[in-house]
């Protein structure tokens, strides 16, 4: 059974994707601080596919040793989903610089970390591997309110496009989605009219839900992915379109 961790694994969309691809056949070691009571069931149903693993990724100096101890566990790493981060908004003329200093952190400085250390796991196992890196629409499109929260996730699609010809020759793939707006507790808090006026902008009328995006990282997981590498798979229900 193949491993993989995924970061913010334990409620939301970090979970839909976790089940997923548990639901595919891997293992999972799911990253976070808590484990919720919708992990609680989903690993007592799932057996020793669904793992949850303690971690604050805040604490970027400790995410080695984090790395290590799983491997150690487990065994060889093959797949990395770096879902973890928070959808910090406001005008930037109005952000606190601690905000602006967190959102980058947890949504760009700790997946670039942890990536490392699990590529260089990847590398001594030999057997090349999968990183999956979830950005968002508005890394491309822009947002008002969510200037910080688009520069993160613009920085991972540049991340995602150097590190897969760094790790392609050793048989890695390096690859993104992009969300739109997500039916999760994230959109549910935009104001019923804000919320409208995305999906009316939709072709498909709706947002995408967690599965659908979850569904798109199992792809890039699996042998039916195995050339596909420095892409952005857009998954926003034709917002972009």
């Amino acid at each position: 059974m193949r491993n993989v961790v995924v970061s913010g694994g334990s409620r939301g969309l970090g979970l839909a994707i976790a089940q997923a691809l548990v639901g595919a056949g891997f293992r999972v070691v799911a990253l976070a601080r808590n484990e919720s009571a919708a992990f609680s069931a989903a690993a007592e149903a799932a057996g020793d596919g669904l793992r949850f693993w303690r971690c604050d990724l805040a604490e970027i100096e400790r995410i080695g040793e984090t790395v290590r101890a799983i491997r150690h566990e487990f065994g060889p790493l093959w797949g990395l989903v770096n879902n973890a981060g928070i959808g910090t908004s406001g005008l930037l003329a109005a952000m606190r610089l601690a905000e602006i200093e967190k959102t980058l952190r947890l949504n760009a400085l700790a997946p670039i970390v942890l990536t490392r250390h699990v590529l260089r796991a990847m590398m001594a196992d030999g057997s090349g591997g999968r990183i999956v890196n979830i950005a968002s629409i508005v890394a491309d499109t822009g947002f008002s309110g969510l200037s910080v929260y688009a520069a993160s996730k613009a920085a991972l699609v540049g991340f995602t496009r150097s590190l897969a010809r760094e790790a392609g020759p050793l048989g890695i793939t390096v690859n993104a989605v992009a969300p739109g707006f997500v039916d999760t507790a994230m959109t549910d808090g935009m104001a019923g009219a804000r919320r409208d006026q995305v999906v009316r902008r939709s072709p498909l009328k709706r947002l995408a839900e967690p599965e659908d995006v979850a569904a798109g990282v199992a792809f890039l997981m699996s042998e039916a992915a195995r050339n596909v590498t420095g892409t952005v798979l857009t998954i926003d229900a034709g917002s972009t379109a």
